[in-house]
Protein backbone atom coordinates (compact mmCIF):
# COMPACT_ATOMS: atom_id res chain seq x y z
CA UNK A 1 0.00 0.00 0.00
CA UNK A 2 2.72 2.33 0.35
CA UNK A 3 3.47 2.49 -2.87
CA UNK A 4 -0.27 3.27 -3.66
CA UNK A 5 0.14 6.71 -1.36
CA UNK A 6 3.28 7.21 -2.51
CA UNK A 7 2.26 7.08 -6.49
CA UNK A 8 -0.94 9.14 -5.52
CA UNK A 9 0.89 11.94 -3.16
CA UNK A 10 3.47 12.50 -6.19
CA UNK A 11 0.53 12.91 -8.69
CA UNK A 12 -1.38 15.15 -6.13
CA UNK A 13 2.01 17.23 -6.11
CA UNK A 14 2.57 17.46 -9.99
CA UNK A 15 -1.24 18.62 -10.29
CA UNK A 16 -0.93 21.40 -7.87
CA UNK A 17 2.61 22.59 -9.13
CA UNK A 18 0.79 22.62 -12.79
CA UNK A 19 -1.90 24.48 -11.70
CA UNK A 20 -0.05 26.92 -10.32
CA UNK A 21 2.63 27.57 -12.99
CA UNK A 22 -0.50 28.16 -15.39
CA UNK A 23 -3.24 29.45 -12.91
CA UNK A 24 -0.31 32.24 -12.32
CA UNK A 25 -0.22 33.25 -15.65
CA UNK A 26 -3.12 35.30 -17.07
CA UNK A 27 -1.76 34.87 -20.69
CA UNK A 28 -2.03 31.03 -20.27
CA UNK A 29 -5.23 31.22 -18.79
CA UNK A 30 -6.67 33.27 -21.35
CA UNK A 31 -5.10 31.28 -23.94
CA UNK A 32 -6.14 27.67 -22.42
CA UNK A 33 -10.19 28.97 -20.88
CA UNK A 34 -10.93 31.73 -24.05
CA UNK A 35 -10.31 29.14 -26.75
CA UNK A 36 -11.53 25.70 -27.91
CA UNK A 37 -8.52 24.43 -25.67
CA UNK A 38 -10.74 24.50 -22.55
CA UNK A 39 -12.97 21.57 -24.14
CA UNK A 40 -9.91 19.55 -24.93
CA UNK A 41 -7.94 20.16 -21.62
CA UNK A 42 -11.70 19.55 -19.62
CA UNK A 43 -11.89 15.93 -21.29
CA UNK A 44 -8.36 14.78 -21.44
CA UNK A 45 -7.93 13.27 -17.96
CA UNK A 46 -10.98 11.60 -18.26
CA UNK A 47 -9.81 10.19 -21.54
CA UNK A 48 -6.45 9.42 -19.84
CA UNK A 49 -8.23 7.29 -17.21
CA UNK A 50 -10.01 5.26 -19.69
CA UNK A 51 -7.05 4.52 -21.42
CA UNK A 52 -5.56 3.31 -18.31
CA UNK A 53 -8.44 1.73 -16.77
CA UNK A 54 -9.56 -0.75 -20.24
CA UNK A 55 -5.73 -1.05 -20.97
CA UNK A 56 -4.41 -1.84 -17.64
CA UNK A 57 -4.14 -5.79 -18.19
CA UNK A 58 -2.36 -5.04 -22.16
CA UNK A 59 0.32 -2.59 -21.11
CA UNK A 60 3.66 -2.75 -19.07
CA UNK A 61 3.65 -1.29 -15.24
CA UNK A 62 6.31 1.45 -17.22
CA UNK A 63 3.49 3.16 -20.06
CA UNK A 64 0.85 3.00 -17.23
CA UNK A 65 3.02 5.03 -15.43
CA UNK A 66 3.85 7.88 -17.59
CA UNK A 67 -0.11 7.92 -18.65
CA UNK A 68 -0.69 8.43 -14.96
CA UNK A 69 2.00 10.92 -14.89
CA UNK A 70 0.54 12.75 -18.24
CA UNK A 71 -2.64 12.43 -16.51
CA UNK A 72 -2.39 14.41 -13.31
CA UNK A 73 -0.37 16.81 -15.19
CA UNK A 74 -3.41 17.50 -17.32
CA UNK A 75 -5.67 17.75 -14.33
CA UNK A 76 -3.24 20.49 -13.43
CA UNK A 77 -4.11 22.32 -16.36
CA UNK A 78 -7.98 21.51 -16.26
CA UNK A 79 -7.57 23.20 -12.42
CA UNK A 80 -5.41 26.45 -13.15
CA UNK A 81 -8.46 28.01 -13.24
CA UNK A 82 -9.13 28.60 -9.43
CA UNK A 83 -5.96 30.26 -8.81
CA UNK A 84 -7.69 32.96 -10.86
CA UNK A 85 -11.37 32.45 -9.01
CA UNK A 86 -10.20 32.04 -5.80
CA UNK A 87 -7.13 33.58 -2.86
CA UNK A 88 -3.95 31.77 -2.76
CA UNK A 89 -4.30 31.23 0.96
CA UNK A 90 -8.24 29.77 0.77
CA UNK A 91 -6.68 27.52 -1.82
CA UNK A 92 -3.70 26.75 0.59
CA UNK A 93 -6.29 26.07 3.89
CA UNK A 94 -9.27 23.81 1.88
CA UNK A 95 -5.77 22.20 0.63
CA UNK A 96 -4.72 21.12 4.41
CA UNK A 97 -8.39 20.42 5.99
CA UNK A 98 -8.90 18.05 2.96
CA UNK A 99 -5.49 16.23 3.48
CA UNK A 100 -6.39 15.76 7.18
CA UNK A 101 -9.57 14.22 6.10
CA UNK A 102 -8.58 12.51 3.33
CA UNK A 103 -5.79 11.20 5.82
CA UNK A 104 -8.32 10.73 8.27
CA UNK A 105 -10.92 8.43 5.83
CA UNK A 106 -8.32 6.34 4.48
CA UNK A 107 -6.87 5.15 7.40
CA UNK A 108 -10.26 4.41 8.59
CA UNK A 109 -10.37 2.25 5.59
CA UNK A 110 -7.13 0.89 5.78
CA UNK A 111 -7.96 -0.12 9.64
CA UNK A 112 -11.41 -0.86 10.51
CA UNK A 113 -12.63 -4.39 10.76
CA UNK A 114 -16.07 -3.81 9.47
CA UNK A 115 -16.25 -4.51 6.18
CA UNK A 116 -17.36 -1.31 3.55
CA UNK A 117 -18.09 -3.52 0.53
CA UNK A 118 -21.60 -2.59 0.93
CA UNK A 119 -21.37 0.93 0.37
CA UNK A 120 -20.02 0.40 -2.88
CA UNK A 121 -23.23 0.69 -4.50
CA UNK A 122 -24.95 3.38 -2.56
CA UNK A 123 -22.07 5.02 -3.05
CA UNK A 124 -21.96 4.33 -7.01
CA UNK A 125 -24.85 5.18 -7.66
CA UNK A 126 -24.87 8.40 -5.25
CA UNK A 127 -21.91 9.19 -8.12
CA UNK A 128 -24.35 8.77 -11.07
CA UNK A 129 -27.25 11.28 -9.57
CA UNK A 130 -24.40 13.71 -8.59
CA UNK A 131 -23.19 13.23 -12.03
CA UNK A 132 -26.66 13.82 -13.50
CA UNK A 133 -27.33 16.77 -11.42
CA UNK A 134 -24.19 18.73 -12.22
CA UNK A 135 -24.95 18.37 -15.68
CA UNK A 136 -28.67 19.28 -15.59
CA UNK A 137 -27.35 22.79 -13.25
CA UNK A 138 -25.08 23.59 -16.28
CA UNK A 139 -28.45 24.97 -17.67
CA UNK A 140 -30.52 25.56 -14.60
CA UNK A 141 -27.61 27.30 -12.97
CA UNK A 142 -29.32 27.26 -9.86
CA UNK A 143 -27.48 28.33 -6.53
CA UNK A 144 -29.60 26.14 -4.49
CA UNK A 145 -28.91 22.99 -6.78
CA UNK A 146 -25.46 23.88 -6.48
CA UNK A 147 -25.19 24.10 -2.83
CA UNK A 148 -26.86 20.69 -2.68
CA UNK A 149 -24.55 18.75 -5.16
CA UNK A 150 -21.26 20.12 -2.99
CA UNK A 151 -23.05 18.64 0.22
CA UNK A 152 -23.86 15.63 -1.68
CA UNK A 153 -20.52 15.47 -3.78
CA UNK A 154 -18.23 15.91 -0.01
CA UNK A 155 -20.24 13.50 1.23
CA UNK A 156 -19.48 10.99 -1.52
CA UNK A 157 -16.03 11.24 -1.64
CA UNK A 158 -15.63 11.14 1.98
CA UNK A 159 -17.22 7.69 1.81
CA UNK A 160 -15.45 6.49 -1.60
CA UNK A 161 -12.22 7.39 0.31
CA UNK A 162 -12.78 4.92 2.83
CA UNK A 163 -14.48 2.49 0.64
CA UNK A 164 -11.90 2.31 -1.91
CA UNK A 165 -8.54 2.29 0.90
CA UNK A 166 -10.33 -1.01 1.88
CA UNK A 167 -10.83 -2.25 -1.48
CA UNK A 168 -7.54 -1.39 -2.57
CA UNK A 169 -5.67 -2.99 0.51
CA UNK A 170 -7.85 -6.08 -0.05
CA UNK A 171 -7.02 -6.14 -3.79
CA UNK A 172 -3.57 -5.43 -3.32
CA UNK A 173 -2.47 -7.71 -0.71
CA UNK A 174 -3.84 -10.65 -3.15
CA UNK A 175 -1.74 -9.70 -6.43
CA UNK A 176 1.50 -11.89 -7.10
CA UNK A 177 4.79 -9.64 -6.84
CA UNK A 178 6.28 -8.40 -10.21
CA UNK A 179 4.21 -6.52 -12.63
CA UNK A 180 0.99 -7.32 -11.17
CA UNK A 181 1.88 -5.36 -8.00
CA UNK A 182 3.13 -2.28 -10.03
CA UNK A 183 -0.09 -2.07 -12.15
CA UNK A 184 -1.85 -2.50 -9.32
CA UNK A 185 -0.28 0.02 -7.10
CA UNK A 186 -0.80 2.61 -10.41
CA UNK A 187 -4.80 1.90 -10.43
CA UNK A 188 -5.19 2.03 -6.54
CA UNK A 189 -3.14 5.56 -6.56
CA UNK A 190 -5.37 6.48 -9.66
CA UNK A 191 -8.56 6.31 -7.56
CA UNK A 192 -7.58 7.83 -4.21
CA UNK A 193 -6.21 10.46 -6.46
CA UNK A 194 -9.86 10.63 -7.82
CA UNK A 195 -11.00 10.71 -4.12
CA UNK A 196 -9.06 13.09 -2.99
CA UNK A 197 -9.36 16.30 -5.78
CA UNK A 198 -12.89 15.46 -6.02
CA UNK A 199 -13.13 16.56 -2.07
CA UNK A 200 -10.96 19.07 -2.46
CA UNK A 201 -12.87 20.39 -5.49
CA UNK A 202 -16.16 20.36 -3.41
CA UNK A 203 -15.10 21.52 -0.42
CA UNK A 204 -13.40 24.79 -2.01
CA UNK A 205 -16.34 25.53 -3.00
CA UNK A 206 -17.47 26.17 0.64
CA UNK A 207 -13.98 27.05 1.90
CA UNK A 208 -12.68 29.41 -0.57
CA UNK A 209 -12.83 32.85 -1.01
CA UNK A 210 -13.45 34.46 -4.17
CA UNK A 211 -10.81 36.79 -5.70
Amino acid sequence: MLKVYNYMASGVLLTGIVAMLVGSSPTMLNAIFNSGLHWIVALAPLAFVMVMSFGVHKMKSSTLQMIFWAFAATMGVSMAWIFAAYTGTSIARTFFITAASFGALSLYGYTTKKNLSGMGTFLFMGLIGLIIASIVNIFMASSMLQFVISVAGVLIFAGLTAYDTQRIKQSYYMMATGEAVAKGAIMGAVNLYLDFVNLFMFLLQFLGNRE
